[in-house]
């Protein structure tokens, strides 16, 4: 069996660690040979369903045992697995569901109208009935022969500058993520991982496999709770944790107490958290959190480990991979400058073999991110913004990071967001989004006169909505592309008006 193949890591765990706690989830503790006869009967049972090779299951599943169970058994069978976001429905639905047009579905009973009103998707099955697959009533299937960079799942962008991507996600991927990411944790057989992040993203799914990688064992929640996360983090005996930056201001707001150290957990993957919290979050929980670049098309190119990070940076180039920071014509930046991120691999596929409907990049290319970043001198790089997320006003380029960054220094400010707007003088203007404090109020006009204290004159913004919560992704990312089709409405603050007419 190929050893960078997810079948091939399961082999080799549960040769490995065979009865050694790997997965808790949903009220199912497996252990690593327990999980790779859960792997092998569910390829059965899919075969009996008349799933074969190559086939297509979209999965619409909470985090639950059966996903991983899909997860698993779809790499073993060699067929393709497609974990859809649990919000989608409707039109976004449709949307996914005609990209990766799946041969199946597998749907969890409380969610299972949303595609049936759809009629779209292929046959569906629905956890809890006859329909659904039925490992423990068949034999288990030896492994397909696949390669490693035959396609073992499609997993979805984010969609936060514009409709969601299916990327295609190659077997050898998901290995080199769990080699890469478990030796930036520094991770050992020791260790309990726990996360509460949704399976149908990059980030848990490779969790899984950081386990399988060391001989670890992993918790998954269901969802994140601010309020019971640390008590979760102790029950489970987790060592590293995994968060999102828009997870740390809200773990930061709750109400101090002892729970904040009563865990074993010391560090944690925490891939976009604000520079200005980094530090506040280790001195309160006593947890460092490790930085990185690794997108859902890409891998963890760049990182850093608990033992040497920076506030506010991702870290530095990784073994195996290169980055370039260039211009819109990718021509390189000098140091200290911000431009797109590009980057390419010499570990064979190591990275995603393109989206759906798309040829694959050619081997060792270079990849285009859409992230700008500025590389310091010494090689420590530091997230921008997201290039669309740019705003170029009279004639200065504007990052909507540090415009955020200085809307969180505000006390009564919880969460941010800037985005450009059209101009009458052509170009962007300024407009940000801000959801105060709970029991706080924000006035928009003193919001403006603070980030004056704050940022440049130009990049102060003129538009300002008071909301009661930004649109985001299950991973807790803030779909910009709404904010900026919403625009500014009847209700938003606008700081040449209101000058003007006082």
């Amino acid at each position: 069996m190929n050893g960078m193949t997810v079948p091939g890591l399961v082999e080799a765990a549960a040769t490995r660690h065979g009865e050694r706690v790997f997965l808790t989830v949903d009220g199912t503790t497996r252990t690593y040979a327990q999980a790779r006869e859960a792997a092998a009967t569910m390829a059965g049972a899919l075969a009996a369903r008349g799933c074969r090779p190559g086939d297509r299951v979209a999965a619409l599943l909470p985090n639950r045992v059966e996903l991983v169970d899909l997860v698993l058994g779809c790499a073993w069978l060699g067929a393709v697995v497609v974990p859809l976001n649990t919000a989608l429905h409707g039109r976004l639905l449709r949307h996914a569901l005609g990209v990766c047009e799946p041969q199946f579905v597998y749907v969890d009973e409380e969610l299972a109208g949303r595609v049936r009103e759809l009629g779209c998707g292929g046959e569906v099955w629905v956890t809890g009935t006859r329909q659904a697959p039925a490992p423990w009533v068949v034999e288990a299937l030896d492994p397909h022969p696949s390669r490693p960079g035959d396609t073992a799942a499609i997993l979805f962008t984010s969609g936060t500058t514009g409709p969601s991507r299916g990327v295609r996600c190659p077997h050898a991927q998901f290995v080199w993520w769990g080699r890469n990411v478990a030796d930036s944790l520094r991770l050992t057989a020791d260790d309990t991982l726990y996360t509460c992040l949704p399976l149908f993203h990059t980030n848990a799914l490779n969790t899984l496999a950081q386990a399988m990688t060391v001989g670890a064992s992993v918790v998954v929640d269901r969802r994140f709770s601010a309020s019971r996360h640390w008590a979760r983090a102790a029950e489970t005996g987790a060592t590293c944790v995994y968060v999102l930056g828009a997870m740390v201001p809200m773990l930061l707001a709750q109400p101090p107490g002892p729970g904040d150290r009563a865990h074993g957990a010391w560090r944690g993957l925490g891939p976009g958290t604000p520079g200005a919290l980094w530090e506040t979050f280790r001195d309160r929980f006593g947890v460092t959190l490790v930085d990185g670049f690794g997108s859902t098309e890409t891998n963890l190119v760049i990182g850093s480990v608990p033992e040497e990070c920076r506030s506010g940076y991702m870290g530095t180039v990784r073994d195996g991979f290169e980055a370039r920071v260039v211009e819109a014509d990718l021509s390189d930046v000098p140091d200290g400058t911000p431009g797109e991120l590009i980057v390419r691999t010499t570990r064979e596929h190591a990275l995603a073999t393109g989206y759906v409907g798309e040829g694959a990049p050619e081997p060792g290319s270079w990849r285009r991110t859409g992230d700008r970043v500025v590389r310091e001198p010494d090689g420590w790089f530091r997230f921008v913004d997201r290039v669309k997320d740019r705003i170029r006003r009279r004639g200065e380029n504007i990052s909507s990071y540090e415009v955020e960054t200085a809307l969180r220094a505000h006390p009564d400010v919880a969460e941010a967001a800037a985005f450009p707007v059209p101009s009458e003088l052509a170009e962007d203007e300024v407009m940000v989004a801000v959801v105060p404090c709970a029991g706080r109020s924000l006035d928009p006009a003193e919001v403006a006169r603070h980030c004056a204290g704050e940022l440049p004159g130009f990049a102060v913004p003129r538009f300002v909505d008071v909301v009661g919560e930004l649109p985001l992704t299950e991973t807790g990312k803030v779909r910009k592309s709404l904010l900026r089709e919403r625009g500014v409405t009847g209700g938003t603050w606008d700081r040449l008006r209101r000058s003007s007419a006082g």
